[in-house]
């Protein structure tokens, strides 16, 4: 028994380590839209291997515990809990990626035909993810659910970048930068899929802790 507890720690200390590794990049790219860093955004790219190293780590690490202990009740949603968080959080390290390559199209750009400010959109997702994660460390479903009411405020945000966008491309000249406008509108595409992967870890937590599956639930 002491040596599956041993085992379910060390399980719990991966997952945040992925947990802190993808916050720290989500970080990053943050501040990389609002400046259109390049640098930072390649070095991203090349980096996007060592996430999924440690995903795949995790979830060997969980089903090697599943096959030898059989765990039952918390034990096991927990388990489960975690190779789902586990994948969530590596999607997001690609939609991190994406939206790093975009960075890197747009900034090819010589004169920015349009620009859209992608910040608060950014911070709520960050915020997001943040919050996911630390309602997975202090097992806080309260937080848990905040979390799931950002998500429609993320959605408004890349309604709005569609609208913006869609109307600058329908302006005299707007045609000839399609291929900078669909980039530009890719990223809000890709934030609010790295918030959905938040909110799904958020939907985790909550079914780790009460065993109640919640997706496609409105729970507030």
């Amino acid at each position: 028994m002491i040596h599956f507890q041993r085992e379910l720690d060390k399980i719990k200390k991966m997952i945040l380590s992925l947990g802190a590794v993808v916050e720290h990049r989500v970080r990053g790219i943050k501040q990389a839209v609002e400046d259109l860093e390049v640098d930072w955004s390649k070095e991203i790219v090349h980096l996007d291997r060592e996430i999924d190293e440690m995903e795949v780590d995790i979830e060997e690490e969980c089903l090697k515990v599943i096959a030898l202990h059989q765990p039952v009740a918390a034990d096991l949603r927990f388990l489960v809990a975690v190779i789902k968080i586990n994948n969530d959080l590596e999607r997001i390290g690609d939609e991190v990626v994406n939206i790093a390559r975009r960075i890197q199209r747009l900034a090819k750009h010589p004169v920015a035909p349009y620009q859209f400010d992608y910040t608060d959109m950014a911070d709520k997702a960050e915020n997001m993810l943040r919050m996911s994660l630390d309602s997975l460390v202090n097992q806080d479903i309260d937080l848990a659910v905040k979390v799931l009411c950002l998500d429609d405020e993320v959605d408004e945000l890349k309604n709005i970048a569609y609208d913006r966008i869609k109307l600058a491309l329908s302006e005299e000249g707007g045609i000839e930068d399609v291929g900078y406008m669909i980039n530009l509108l890719l990223i809000s595409r890709h934030i609010e899929r790295l918030a959905d992967h938040a909110t799904n870890i958020a939907e985790e937590v909550i079914y780790m802790i009460k065993g109640e599956i919640v997706r496609h639930r409105k729970l507030v």
